[in-house]
C-alpha cells in the first residue's frame, strides 16, 4: 500500500499527514487527538498548544497503560487527572531544574 496524504485538523490547525494507514483511521485518530487537546483546554484555559499537546499525549498515554494493564475503566475525574499532569509539566518546565 503507497503512502496517502491526509489532512487533518487539530485545534483549528491543519495538519498534512503522510500515511500507509487507512485514511478513515488517519482522520478517527486525528479526532481523537482533538478531542483530547479540546479537554485539556477546557480544564486548564489561557496556555499554548504546546502544552495543550503534552497534556493530551499524557492523557493518552495513560489510557494506553491502562488499558494495556487491563485497568480502563470510565472515571468522573479526568479533569483532576489533567489538573495533576499540568502540575507534574509545570515542575518539570520551571527555569533551573533540570
Amino acid at each position: 500500500m503507497a503512502d496517502v496524504l491526509v489532512p487533518v485538523e487539530i485545534l483549528g490547525q491543519t495538519y498534512p499527514i503522510r500515511s500507509r494507514l487507512d485514511q478513515r483511521y488517519v482522520e478517527e485518530l486525528a479526532t481523537y487527538v482533538d478531542a483530547k487537546m479540546k479537554a485539556a483546554a477546557e480544564v486548564t484555559p489561557n496556555v499554548d498548544s504546546l502544552r495543550l499537546a503534552v497534556l493530551a499525549a499524557l492523557n493518552i498515554a495513560d489510557e494506553f497503560f491502562r488499558s494495556r494493564d487491563g485497568l480502563v475503566q470510565d472515571e468522573p475525574l479526568v479533569a483532576e487527572r489533567i489538573r495533576q499532569i499540568e502540575q507534574l509539566i509545570d515542575e518539570a518546565l520551571q527555569p533551573g531544574i533540570a
